[in-house]
């Protein structure tokens, strides 16, 4: 593994928070090193639809950290190799209600007017935001890291205590594997499951704005459009329900009929990493020096960016 005197950092996870982390501390000019259980495609993020947007604003935090992410990602939009794209849609709610706070801070925010809504909707915007193809935005991720000299172990961890005298500091991205290795019990799985179709001809994106386990949204990716979704807590079943696909192409198709007859590519099954608060604190366990990322829920990659600059603060290394 190394001494402390060749590495600055070791990430512990190689989801989309723990390699945006290793990307920030490295061009910093850390000396960082991965380990991880499993290689980015095989992680949750992977399954991501995915939508940049703040979801937890209970936590005062999550509100600057997603909008340090949303710059991060207009950038990179830039670059095609990325899978980050700038897409228009619109979203909305149920019942009547004012957009969020942080959706006047999107340039291009505009209210609906009520014919403009879908049947079943009361109230929503139009806003362009960045929707990312997860598969491609890992593996541009992984390149950007390979440009640094961060190798990528894959292997379990199964104490951080192993982990002593790996690095200067190890950075905990580990998502739900915190439940154990912390361990945390505030920690707990949200499973989610998405829909991937062939496109039919759609380029806008949309996601209502609802407070319970059914969830619509549909983000076009090119030649794909994900669709979802669901969110079952406590449930950790990774086995695709079918009957809950059909339920989720249908609620989509109800918004846009075109999405009715897609041919069906993919069901993406995922335990989104929950807690109360994300956290991003620093903490020692067994005398090791820890700083702790996850916790994020659905929202790894809204808060990407930001909890990594929060890491790299928190580091006292830079």
């Amino acid at each position: 593994m190394g001494s402390v005197g060749e590495w600055d950092a070791l990430v512990v996870g190689a989801g989309v928070s723990g390699l945006t982390t290793a990307v920030r501390l490295a061009e910093a000019g850390l000396r960082v090193r991965i380990r991880a259980a499993r290689p980015p495609l095989e992680t949750t993020s992977a399954a991501a639809g995915a939508s940049w947007g703040p979801y937890m604003v209970s936590d005062p935090r999550v509100l600057p950290w997603s909008e340090q992410t949303r710059l991060a990602l207009e950038k990179l939009a830039g670059d095609t190799a990325s899978g980050v794209r700038l897409v228009r849609g619109m979203e909305a709610a149920p019942g009547p209600m004012e957009p969020p706070s942080w959706v006047l801070g999107v340039a291009d925010y505009e209210p609906c007017r009520p014919e403009e809504l879908p049947r079943g909707y009361a109230s929503g915007w139009r806003y362009t935001i960045p929707l990312v193809n997860m598969p491609q935005y890992l593996d541009y991720l992984v390149l950007r890291l390979r440009t640094l000299n961060v190798p990528i172990e894959i292997s379990a961890v199964s104490s951080f205590k192993e982990l002593s005298g790996a690095a200067s500091i190890l950075v905990n991205c580990t998502g739900l594997g915190s439940r154990y290795l912390v361990p945390d019990d505030e920690l707990f799985p949200t499973r989610g499951q998405l829909v991937v179709v062939d496109n039919p001809g759609i380029d806008n994106f949309f996601q209502d704005h609802a407070e319970h386990e059914d969830l619509t949204y549909f983000l076009p990716h090119g030649s794909r459009v994900v669709l979802g979704g669901d969110a079952t807590p406590g449930s950790e079943d990774l086995t695709p329900d079918p009957a809950a696909a059909a339920a989720i192409v249908e609620r989509c198709a109800a918004v846009e009929p075109l999405l009715r007859n897609a041919r069906v590519r993919r069901i993406l099954v995922g335990l989104r990493p929950t807690r109360p608060q994300v956290r991003v604190e620093s903490d020692s366990i067994d005398g090791v020096r820890i700083i702790h990322n996850y916790g994020h829920g659905g929202s790894g990659l809204t808060l990407s960016w930001g909890c990594a600059d929060e890491v790299l603060t928190l580091s006292g290394l830079q």
